[in-house]
Formats: structure tokens, sequence, C-alpha cells
């Protein structure tokens, strides 16, 4: 197995859809594995340690959802020949192929990459970091991704940032049609022309099929486009800010959140390029962080 064909194999992970709902089971858990193996760790996990782990990645980068099901990708992991299971012979699967999360515990089930891949990883650390950097970019958006390489474990300098392929005039126009400011706050700070920290977000992600269009898009400072990003707020549907029940703080909360809670975003500056109700449907499902406060 060469280094092309272990990347194809992360590359083509399996990851479960139903029209515009996230997944990132599969991709989180392959993440917090790589990450401990960069942290010399032993190369079987415990399922007990990653119920743990990864039920806190989900609630933190994952859509809201009544429960995680931590056992499905640990199980089914198996299926993109990356990952191995030991421990589970006796444990008796559902009509689905499914084990009982009970029984993974009680019966000590563990997991981890096969001796062979794990062994090619361990001896080529620039190898691990590809398949990580592929792994962030075609499951979230780049203004998350050193918080999910701080929560598995990750060392950030030893990451190169790269930009994935979007419609070349996709920023341009995003900061054209919300005349160069902050749809939230109107942060317009130039050198010269040239705007800084402002950015052109998606509204549905990119890597959730969000298209590179003035109605999925909003201009907004590198803070706010974090705080969208992470479901800190989102939009009602006259286009109001909403900030999570969630989101807390003492500095910076009251007036980087709440001080524009209920309050209208900066129109663009044509009406056909108002956000589409689908694509903020799409936020409210899949980011942002439960209930929002109240007006």
């Amino acid at each position: 197995m060469n280094e092309e064909q272990i990347i194809k194999r992360f590359r083509n992970l399996t990851v479960w859809k139903r029209g515009g709902e996230r997944a990132p089971h599969k991709p989180l858990l392959s993440l917090y594995a790589l990450g401990r193996l960069l942290q010399s760790k032993g190369r079987m996990i415990s399922y007990e340690e990653i119920d743990r782990n990864l039920d806190m990645l989900l609630r933190e980068f994952g859509p809201v959802r009544m429960n995680y099901r931590t056992e499905y990708p640990f199980w089914r992991l198996q299926n993109d020949n990356i990952w191995e299971v030991s421990g589970a012979e006796e444990i008796e699967l559902n009509k689905s192929g499914d084990p009982k999360k009970s029984d993974l515990i009680n019966c000590r089930v563990a997991g981890g990459f096969p001796k062979n891949l794990f062994n090619k990883l361990q001896a080529d650390s620039k190898l691990v970091l590809k398949i990580v950097q592929e792994l962030l970019d075609s499951n979230f958006p780049s203004s998350i991704h050193e918080d999910i390489l701080q929560a598995v474990g990750i060392d950030i300098p030893s990451l190169g940032v790269t930009e994935r392929r979007r419609h070349p005039e996709f920023r341009e126009n995003i900061l054209r049609a919300y005349e160069y400011r902050c749809a939230v706050c109107g942060f317009d700070v130039r050198l010269g022309i040239f705007p800084i920290a402002l950015e052109a977000a998606h509204i549905k992600w990119y890597q959730a099929g969000g298209p590179d269009v003035e109605v999925n898009g909003l201009a907004l400072c590198a803070l706010h486009h974090k705080l969208f990003d992470r479901g800190a707020f989102t939009l009602s549907d006259n286009m109001k800010i909403l900030v999570s029940a969630h989101a807390n703080g003492t500095i910076g909360f009251q007036e980087w959140l709440m001080n524009f809670h209920g309050k209208k975003i900066a129109p663009p500056q044509r009406k056909s390029y108002y956000p589409d109700r689908k694509f903020v449907d799409w936020h409210v499902r899949e980011v942002f962080r439960g209930e929002y406060r109240e007006l």
C-alpha cells in the first residue's frame, strides 16, 4: 500500500448522507485517531474512550442532534478499510449490522488503524498531515480548522494551510454585494484600497454542497465569520441576527454578539442578492447551536 492508496482510502470514506444533513462522525473519529498517533499513543483505542471524546467532538463541531450514536462510526469505519476492531467476537449485532453501545463498553472492545497502516502512518508524519488537511478541507470550513485541530490534539504549526478550490470571483462578488463591510457589525477597515479581515462566508457550507453564489454568501469580518460557522448566531426568516442560548462570555460577548441580537443584517445592495431562505434554513438545522436567546 503506497502513499496515494492510503490517501485515497481516507478520501473515500463512506459518509452517511440524507438531503443536506451533516454527518461528520467518521471524519472526526479519523482525525481523533490521527491525533493520538501523532502523540505517539497506542494503536488500539478503547471504545469507552472514543465514545467520550467523539461525543464531545460531535457536540462541538457536528449538527445539534438528540443523540450522537458514536457506536455507528466506530463500527462502520471497518468497511472503509482503515479500521479494525478487537474484542467483539461475542457481541451480537442488530438487523442493521451494528452493535449496542453497552456491549462495546462491557466487553471492552477497542478499535484502531490496522497494524500495517498504523506503521506506515507512524513512520511518515508528513503523510498524516496531508490526510488531516484533506479531511478538514472536505468536511469543514477553514474558519474552524484550528479549533478542530486543537480539540483532537494535533499541533497546529505543523499543518500547512491550504485554500480549497472555490469560484475565483466568489469573495469579490460577496464583498461588493455588501459594499465591502461586515453585514453584522459594519467593520470596513482598509489598508489603502484593500479590505482587511473581511471575508466571504458561505451560509450553506461549500463542503455540504453550498454554491459559490451571492444568495449563499455574507460579507463578514473575520470574527463574525468564525462565530457564524461555529453556530454562535444565525439568521431569522426576516434576516434578523439570532444569538444562540449556548453562547456566553464576559469581555466581547455583549459587544460582538448581544449588541446585534434581534437586529437585521446590513442588506446587500440588490434584493436579488438577499440570502436564499433554503440556505439559511440549512444553517439553522446543521450549524446553529440549539435555541436562540429571547428577543
